[in-house]
């Protein structure tokens, strides 16, 4: 009986921590980019892309099996497809971590703002409220993870309580003819930002050593675990897409602004709106704090540079420096981030690099004893074609908004 209760509770912990790992920035600019195709569009773009990520999801714990689970993604890409694999992980892990912090820190930045606007009247630039959290953040990486955890418990009750009374409050003021406009040939362009709303791949290594190998809990973690996100996502859409116009969110999407700021204007009961602010606020700073720790993890490993006092400081720099400044010269660019994270870094590094490194090691390397997708050649070859699909898709959208600037 013992076994079965330690077995329950870590399949619970393996599931929350996969459903915390996707739900963050992606839902603040997700209703934007969908709003145009609608919901009944936009909610299949969504299973498909759940079945997408959750697919190469697999894949990926099929190659970090294959090494004992404790090879991060740039160690298997070495191990599979050899030095291009590793040299081509590292350059787009660098990408994808930069672009989500630059969309973190620009959408903190201006709900901080808006916070401080409504609260005590006083406008403040958003420059300086993404300054201020970025140095705020920075300490708690700093301090490491135990300060972050704690921190990070604050934030995960403040975003359970915001979501459960936004969703109680804000069904009533649903409307039903918003939710019934649908523009297929829109639906595209989320496409995007879902895929990077479901990255729960750079957990895996740990989830495995946390199972010790155990196929099956890993696989019912990593499915039930990122199926949460999809049925937060979806109440979201419903209801943000049920309370805002369409002109509400085309002038939101042509200044590259987050979903709360299309509400504001739009929705007649003010409490709203301070409750889907809270909740966004809640939603990016648990995924601001878990992927800056993370990527400070992986800058140290990647350059071998141990965790002294100097050392973390440089590191801390290393990784919000950058987005920080980049942020402050484009303050709009929280959409463009999003997209530029899914389109091209989420879906080369969870997408493209599962299917080679499988393919390698399946029919090269004879690694066939712990098949975890089925499917075989014609499975891995859909997989690489809808990633191709989907880059090419971001190719289409950069040009055609370079085109109309």
């Amino acid at each position: 009986m013992e076994d079965l209760l330690i077995k329950k509770g870590s399949l619970i912990g393996g599931i929350l921590l996969v459903a915390g790992c996707c739900v963050g920035a992606g839902m603040l600019g997700l209703p934007v980019l969908s709003a145009q195709a609608g919901f009944v569009p936009s909610a299949l773009i969504f299973f498909l892309c759940w079945m997408f990520m959750l697919a190469t999801g697999l894949l990926l714990l099929e190659v970090n099996l294959w090494f004992g689970g404790s090879a991060s993604m740039v160690t298997m890409a070495e191990k599979t497809v050899g030095r291009l694999g590793k040299a081509v992980s590292w350059i787009v892990f660098l990408f994808l971590f930069y672009s989500l912090m630059i969309a973190y820190i620009t959408a903190t930045g201006s709900l901080m703002s808006d916070f401080i606007s409504q609260w005590f009247g006083a406008q403040y630039p958003h420059a300086y409220a993404s300054l201020a959290v970025s140095l705020f953040f920075g300490l708690l990486i700093y301090l490491g993870i135990g300060a972050v955890d704690w921190f990070n418990r604050l934030l995960m009750l403040g975003l359970i309580l915001s979501y459960g009374i936004l969703i109680v409050m804000g069904v009533p003021h649903v409307k039903m003819d918003l939710l019934m406009r649908h523009d297929w040939s829109a639906s595209t362009l989320v496409i995007p930002a879902v895929i990077v709303s479901f990255g729960f791949h750079n957990l895996i290594p740990s989830l495995t050593q946390y199972y010790k190998g155990s196929s099956s809990l890993l696989i019912k973690a990593i499915t039930f675990g990122s199926l949460i996100p999809l049925c937060i996502y979806l109440i979201w859409e419903w209801i943000i897409l049920g309370l805002v116009d369409i002109n509400n969110f085309k002038i939101a999407l042509d200044h590259g602004e987050i979903a709360t700021e299309a509400l504001k204007g739009a929705v007649g009961v003010n409490w709203i709106l301070e409750i889907a602010q809270s909740f966004a606020f809640f939603a990016i700073t648990t995924s601001f704090l878990s992927v800056s720790l993370s990527f400070v993890d992986f800058l140290a490993d990647g350059l071998g540079i141990k965790k002294s006092v100097s050392g973390n400081c440089f590191l801390v720099l290393l990784a919000i420096l950058p987005p920080l400044i980049f942020s402050l010269i484009y303050p709009d660019v929280f959409l463009v981030a999003l997209n530029y994270a899914g389109g091209y870094g989420a879906i080369i590094l969870f997408g493209i690099l599962p299917v080679l490194m499988v393919w390698k090691g399946r029919y090269h390397q004879k690694r066939m004893d712990q098949l975890i997708l089925p499917g075989g050649k014609a499975a891995l070859m859909f997989i690489l074609a809808c990633s191709l699909f989907i880059i090419g898709l971001q190719v289409f959208q950069t040009l055609k908004g370079i085109g109309n600037d």
